[in-house]
């Protein structure tokens, strides 16, 4: 890859307000959108028909390849043409894999032939971020000191996507480690919906290739709102399991305590049956829970009814964009109408606030200068610009100050547990707002020298965003974010439902409910 113009390196002090931003953001935007405007009152219907091959659900085109309608290696000829085409556009990949790709589908023409099907995604095309090692291809973690790096094993999921017939077309962008800021030798994906609008990170390829039909599901990762952030920008399904029941083991860290691997679709069936591939205990993951995996394809027809949605009207519409508080508000409407039950419950403020909040950056920072620790600050000069200063942050953190956020990680999330205690689930944004215009250059770079530490930093939008996202990181609930809405421009806009440790399978029944009521997710970008 070659690198954009605009992302050049700067280098300045960094001052509270930007480590704030750093903080609370995960990533650095542009200005805020426009006004808020009414949603569209109803989703434009598009029979099953009439969706292209590559908008469709996991699970559709699955059906197809088992009845012998499709050829795996038809439909991924077709697939890496079509990233090939796109590619110099939306710049989802960092690495296409070609050969491994074909030879998976041939392999997977021949099983499926000879009546050894294996599951769902045999024969589906996918993507994994490119933190997730492969053997014998890249896996940079968009970092500069990694550009090259090449394992000799695969991570757990990328082996058991494999395992269950899955065809690797290739590595989706991140941000340099995960974070925030995109190294300067590599390429910003553009959201589909508007290549000016921000597409969400750390997981911003795999946001962009779902909801563009460069793949049918993708592998993210979250730590303080990765999945949650780019699933929302790019109007896709993305779930954060528990922490624990996913194995990370082969996936490049950010902050080992707070990092959680999900998948990130276009249907929630199609979710359901991707973290049914990869979820499990593992032996090269001591932290992965031993809990045994249940069918979650097999709860989704058991629907809403009976569940007990939370629902904290401050919480939910307290700074989130009218048109996201009203779409919500509806979303929740029909998930009653199909036999839930919502439950006006109260989140305790002091457990949301900005203190509480501004502790993620330093367990964050002090857990990703530890992972790193052999490459910095001994090779500080190959990391980017804004990495660098977050992992500067994160030596510099003492271990009083790590002990002191640690208890504010605890309290919050001792505080929504005993919150949350009388429902099934809670409803709320994933973020604050639609997808709003960021500006390019130079937008993921630490504040520029000339003393304005916000330059280009969508601050007070984070602040009210982080809300959404860091609580339920610091707890390691589930969460599921899906579409329930568009504004008048078309943009989509989200739901987000967090559950109870282990609890997937209801939050998927709950998303599985509203998605089978509704037909938000057959919206497609124009791309």
């Amino acid at each position: 890859r070659t690198s954009h113009p605009a992302h050049g390196e700067t280098e300045a002090g960094i001052s509270r307000r930007a480590l704030l931003a750093a903080g609370l953001g995960l990533a650095a935007g542009g200005r805020a959108g426009a006004a808020p405007r009414a949603p569209v009152q109803e989703p434009v219907e598009q029979s099953m028909s009439a969706t292209p091959s590559h908008y469709r659900g996991v699970l559709e085109i699955s059906a197809e390849i088992r009845a012998g309608e499709l050829s795996p290696v038809e439909l991924t000829k077709a697939m890496l043409a079509r990233v090939e085409a796109l590619e110099p556009r939306l710049h989802a990949y960092y690495t296409v894999t070609r050969q491994r790709a074909t030879a998976a589908a041939e392999r997977a023409e021949r099983e499926i032939g000879a009546g050894r099907w294996l599951g769902p995604l045999h024969g589906v095309p996918i993507g994994v971020k490119d933190l997730c090692f492969t053997a014998g291809i890249r896996t940079t973690g968009g970092s500069g000191v990694r550009r090259d790096f090449v394992p000799s094993y695969d991570a757990t999921v990328v082996a058991r996507l494999e395992a269950a017939g899955a065809v690797l077309l290739g590595k989706l962008a991140t941000t340099e480690g995960a974070m925030a800021g995109y190294h300067p030798d590599f390429e910003v994906p553009r959201n589909p919906w508007g290549e000016a609008l921000w597409p969400g990170v750390s997981s911003g390829g795999s946001g962009v290739a779902t909801a563009a039909g460069l793949c049918f599901a993708s592998l993210g990762t979250d730590t303080g709102g990765s999945i949650r952030y780019p699933s929302a920008m790019n109007g896709i399904v993305g779930l954060k399991p528990t922490w624990g029941r996913v194995s990370r083991h082969g996936v490049l860290d950010l902050a080992p305590s707070l990092d959680h691997v999900g998948p990130m679709t276009r249907r929630v069936a199609d979710a359901a049956a991707v973290l049914r591939a990869i979820a499990g205990p593992d032996p090269g993951d001591p932290t992965a829970l031993p809990d045994a995996v249940p069918d979650y394809l097999a709860e989704l027809d058991r629907g809403a009814a009976g569940l007990r949605i939370g629902y904290d009207q401050r919480y939910a519409t307290e700074g989130v964009a009218p048109p996201l508080a009203s779409a919500i508000r509806t979303a929740l409407d029909v998930l009653e109408k199909h036999g839930a039950r919502i439950v006006e419950i109260a989140l305790p403020a002091e457990a949301l606030d900005q203190d509480a909040l501004l502790a993620w950056q330093t367990l964050c920072a002090a857990e990703a200068a530890a992972v790193h620790h052999e490459t910095y600050p001994s090779r500080a000069g190959e990391y980017g610009n804004w990495f660098r200063f977050w992992l500067g942050f994160g030596a510099s953190t003492t271990g009083a100050q790590y002990a002191a956020a640690h208890r504010r990680r605890l309290e919050t999330s001792g505080a929504i547990r005993n919150a949350m205690r009388d429902v099934d689930l809670l409803a709320c944004p994933a973020v604050a707002s639609e997808p709003f215009p960021y500006r390019l250059a130079g937008v993921f770079e630490a504040p520029d020298p000339s003393g304005d530490s916000s330059a280009g930093v969508p601050l007070e939008w984070f602040q009210r965003s982080s809300r959404f996202t860091i609580p339920w990181d610091y707890n390691g609930y589930p969460t599921l974010t899906l579409p329930c809405g568009a504004t008048v421009e078309g943009l989509p806009l989200s739901l987000q439902l967090a559950g109870h440790p282990l609890t997937e399978g209801i939050l998927l029944r709950a998303g599985h409910a509203y998605e089978s009521a509704t037909e938000w997710h057959r919206r497609q970008p124009p791309v």
